[in-house]
């Protein structure tokens, strides 16, 4: 079992490094574009030639909706996780718990928009499902027990135990 979780923090560490370079393109939606150098602007026009996604192109009202719970919500929580990943935090299940959710929520709602505009390319689709497939993989990484200690750190803890009471 350890390996697999390994494994899984190994593919979600890469998708959480994907997830805070993403909201740099994505923020050009809600910020002036002159924020921005120069190549982040040709970034997204890349994207939008390469995959014609209906949400760059028409930027429906939802979708700035979306854009900004991604900025204001999830974008943290993807740092405090990749921070708890990286430095072992016992809150790091609670927190791919709470971004699986939420980002879940976000792809459901973005792939519902998709396919009901009958605008999204088979490329689009299926960009947006890979995403939707992070998003149940970090639910499921936050459902899983935090692993358990070994007995060094068992009896670590015993030596260092309550303060003393000061007489």
């Amino acid at each position: 079992m350890g390996a697999i979780m390994k494994l899984v923090d190994a593919v979600l560490c890469l998708f959480f490094i994907i997830m805070i370079v993403s909201p740099m393109v994505h923020a050009q939606f809600v910020l002036p574009l002159s924020l921005f150098p120069e190549w982040m602007v040709e970034q997204k026009k890349w994207y939008m030639r390469e995959f014609n996604d209906y949400f760059y192109v028409e930027k429906p009202d939802f979708f700035i909706g979306l854009v900004l719970v991604e900025l204001l919500f999830q974008w943290p929580l993807a740092l405090a996780i990749l921070y708890g990943m990286l430095s072992s935090k016992n809150w790091y299940n609670t927190t791919c718990l709470v971004h699986g959710a939420s980002f879940f929520t976000t792809m459901v709602t973005a792939l519902a928009g998709l396919i009901g505009s009958g605008k999204a390319s088979d490329k689009v689709l299926t960009l947006y499902y890979t995403f939707l497939g992070f998003a149940v993989l970090t639910l499921l990484r936050g459902l899983m027990p935090p692993p358990t200690t070994s007995n060094n750190d068992k009896a670590r803890r015993k030596r260092i135990g309550a303060p003393k009471k000061m007489i």
